[in-house]
């Protein structure tokens, strides 16, 4: 029976829900898809898509034993559900198991070490600063293209040592590698003018290396080219591993930069208590807003093995889905999973960044974005509120924004806040 499109708020049967549908997170309509999927069928098959028939992990618990056990579930392919056409040869860390898989990842450990989070912190701000001072108060603005992407590809341009001018590059090639509903002057792009841009970012950065030092390990450029004894990568895992970053550093964030604002404006009761004390609530509100988001909906694996789980009988080479995205939302570990609560005591137990070897290495920076932003946010506005419905991106491995319509709103003069932990009047 062919796949479902989701059209409607409502879960089609069960057996034909087409999980690769690109307006799955429209309105939230993956809620009561995956609520189901977790109650009454927590291991999925779908049998048919464009991307061929995978199997749909879906429970907290069944996503986090299964994202931390390489030897039962291979991340030994890409990372989205879509294979890479043939002929397109790319190799990434984030496709290997250790002990592969390790040596690029301790690569990454000075780079994003707490040390070099904290010299990272002072330019952020102080970009942070610039970006929200030059910002209109009182009327609509888009978030996602005046805050969130503005944010990210600073940091992104650091981290690459790439032109601060040409830092909307980043981004684009990021969307490519990863959009399969990519648009351009409102057309899709086809895979053909996709692999283009990707070739692009490719010869951007493969050409920049021979003017940089062979021994530099501060950005991530460097750190790709120079692996094992300062040979370069083969050109299929340069790019790979270039990509990978780019989009782990962009998406993540900036997705998580715009989630943040709809969710406090859906629970309006919980911004009250950010706004009464920000320097309390924020350490548990920015790894919520992380769960809440979940930005990265699913992470691809490969049966390695015959496996039971649930009673259903995944075999050996099928395709795996991991779904984020519905166990941070699973009630058997987070208590009313679907809301914003900003004091989560379990917000860090989230799967947003994954689990086990293919953790995250740059939540430690992320969470940094957020907490800056949101520090300084909260020094100068009392509401970011939301004006109609997002737009949301075209994709089911990526739960974010292409939108968001907001109007900031000042303190008003008079006004009673704290800041950490100073309570200071509003003057004007």
């Amino acid at each position: 029976m062919p796949a479902t499109p989701l059209t409607t708020g409502q879960p089609a049967d069960i057996d034909t829900i087409d999980l690769t549908d690109p307006t799955l997170f429209s309105r939230d309509r993956h809620e009561s898809i995956f609520d189901r999927l977790r109650d009454e069928d927590p291991v999925h098959w779908q049998s048919q898509s464009e991307s061929g028939p995978f199997w749909n992990i879906t429970r907290y618990e069944d996503v986090k034993n299964a994202d931390v056990d390489h030897h039962l579930f291979s991340s030994r392919d890409i990372s989205i559900v879509e294979d890479i056409p043939e002929g397109f040869d790319i190799s990434m860390f984030m496709a290997m198991d250790p002990p592969r898989h390790t040596v690029y990842r301790n690569a990454l450990h000075k780079l994003f070490s707490p040390a070099n989070v904290t010299v990272m912190e002072n330019g952020l701000r102080a970009h942070t600063i610039a970006v929200l001072d030059a910002l209109p108060t009182g009327e609509r603005i888009d978030w996602v293209e005046q805050v969130s992407i503005e944010i990210t590809s600073y940091v992104l341009a650091g981290l690459f040592k790439f032109p601060i001018e040409r830092r909307r590059k980043l981004i684009e090639w990021s969307d490519a590698a990863v959009l399969a509903n990519s648009r351009e002057n409102g057309a899709s792009l086809t895979w053909n003018a996709r692999q283009n841009r990707l070739m692009e970012c490719f010869h951007e950065f493969y050409d920049s290396v021979r003017s940089r030092d062979p021994s530099d390990d501060t950005d991530l450029v460097s750190l790709f080219a120079n692996q094992h004894g300062h040979k370069r990568l083969k050109p299929s895992e340069f790019l790979g591993n270039i990509l990978l970053m780019i989009v782990a550093g962009n998406d993540t964030t900036r997705n998580s930069i715009t989630g943040g604002v709809v969710a406090l404006n859906r629970f309006p009761d919980q911004y009250d208590l950010l706004r009464d004390d920000p320097g309390l609530v924020l350490p548990t509100a920015i790894p919520e807003m992380f769960r809440w988001q979940s930005p990265v909906a699913y992470m691809r694996r490969t049966a390695a093995c015959d496996i039971r789980l649930h009673g259903r009988h995944i075999r050996e080479g099928e395709k795996v889905l991991l779904w984020y995205a519905s166990g941070n939302r699973d009630h058997r570990f987070f208590e009313n999973p679907h809301a914003f609560i900003a004091g989560r005591r379990n917000a860090t137990k989230s799967l947003a960044f994954g689990w086990g070897v293919h953790r995250c290495p740059g939540q430690l920076l992320a969470s940094m974005q957020l907490r800056v932003l949101w520090e300084e946010v909260m020094k100068r506005f009392e509401c970011v509120e939301v004006v109609g419905e997002p737009d949301y991106l075209p994709s089911t491995f990526l739960k974010g924004y292409s939108k968001l319509n907001v109007v900031l709103h000042p303190w008003r003069t008079g006004t009673r806040r704290r800041t950490g932990n100073v309570e200071s009047s509003i003057n004007g």
